[in-house]
């Protein structure tokens, strides 16, 4: 396994760069899967906004499950997870990965001490993008038993869903939603029994108007197998549900989206912002309408990637490691905002997007210009 990033790993990115208004920036949040690396983190590419966040519309997907979970994927009772949010706890730094990498080979860069102080030295996501079935459950251990050692909770990112990204970048994946529900089961049977957080899937749901209804339905499906297999697996894990971000999809239609997936009966939750950057307080407003309109256990909250969202959103139609971005709020589970569980760090900042380096690489001009912010 080589290393990759130190927080995510890929994501898929739409290729329409078209939005409501003539914005311009990715609908997705797209990594480099061509780093096989399992257990570091990889970047991720910004989403396009289309439509104003505030609209209503009908719902864009329909799932009906083809067929019931089975007896290894029961859903887990209510009863027996843990209270709403993540356990509070300091969340887990990985300790491969390439910002740590870079530090350790550049000590004499004079731009080493900002970029250990404020990135290296921070916990990120890890992502798991590779369909890699006979090895995926050791691959999760390794890091949910490190994260136990260090009485740290670990954020897990799944990224292995048939047709990902639409046949963009990132495309890749299970060949089938049968062998993908036998993966997220390797998957899930990696978890441990102490607390952690999963990102399901980032762009699966939001990204998911490119698929025809019927494939639709049944990755919404898998989704929600997905879920229960987790939770059957570790009631202690909490699993969001993709939801885009505040300038993509309306929040009514993203949450009636959520709803087929299974997000408020087999989730804990959704998740935002993704390898993007808008402000985190439009994405705290923008996750409590959609969390309302998807209804549901009062238990269900929302996580924010806050990476590279400190200055906001970059001008329309900039959306490749924009200038003038800066690091946003610091990871943690105690963010002190109604139904928001936690901050994270889902794209490293500092991996590129693939224009101040190559796609997926740490770049150690692009982190240094975040950080300076």
């Amino acid at each position: 396994m080589t290393a990759v990033a130190t927080a995510v790993v890929a994501v898929g990115a739409a290729t329409a760069m078209t939005g409501a208004g003539g914005a311009g920036e990715r609908d997705t949040a797209r990594p480099d899967t061509s780093h096989t690396t399992l257990r570091l983190p990889l970047p991720v590419q910004p989403s396009a906004s289309k439509s104003a966040p505030t609209a209503t519309a009908s719902p864009s997907a329909s799932a009906s499950a083809k067929r019931s979970a089975s007896p290894k994927t029961a859903s887990a009772s209510p009863a027996r997870r843990s209270p709403a949010g993540p356990a509070a706890g300091k969340l887990y730094r990985h300790p491969q990965s390439q910002v740590l990498e870079w530090v350790a080979a550049n000590r004499g860069d004079s731009r080493r001490p900002l970029i250990e102080s404020s990135i290296a030295s921070q916990p990120a996501a890890v992502w798991f993008p590779q369909y890699n079935p006979g090895a995926i459950t050791g691959d999760v251990r390794a890091v949910t038993s490190g994260a136990a050692a260090a009485g740290r909770i670990p954020v897990l990112v799944p990224y292995a869903i048939p047709d990902r990204d639409c046949g963009g970048a990132s495309q890749g994946g299970a060949p089938d939603l049968a062998a993908y529900d036998a993966w997220i089961r390797g998957f899930a049977a990696g978890l441990g029994s102490r607390p952690v957080i999963v990102i399901l899937e980032p762009d699966s749901i939001a990204l998911a108007d490119c698929l025809s209804a019927q494939t639709r339905a049944g990755r919404f499906a898998s989704l929600s197998r997905a879920a229960r297999a987790m939770h059957a697996a570790n009631p202690q894990a909490k699993v969001y549900f993709d939801a885009g971000h505040s300038n993509w999809h309306p929040a009514a239609e993203q949450a009636a989206a959520l709803r087929q997936a299974g997000a408020a009966s087999s989730g804990d939750g959704i998740f935002t912002n993704v390898a993007n950057f808008h402000r985190t307080a439009d994405e705290a407003a923008y996750a409590r309408r959609v969390l309302d309109a998807l209804g549901g256990p009062a238990r269900l909250g929302a996580v924010i990637d806050t990476g590279r969202n400190g200055n906001g959103a970059p001008a329309a139609g900039q959306w490749c490691d924009p200038a003038g971005r800066a690091l946003g709020q610091p990871p943690t589970t105690s963010t002190q905002q109604a139904r928001i569980d936690a901050y994270l760090w889902v794209k490293l900042p500092g991996e590129s997007d693939g224009c101040k380096g190559a796609p997926g690489t740490f770049t150690p001009s692009y982190a240094y210009e975040l950080a300076q912010r």
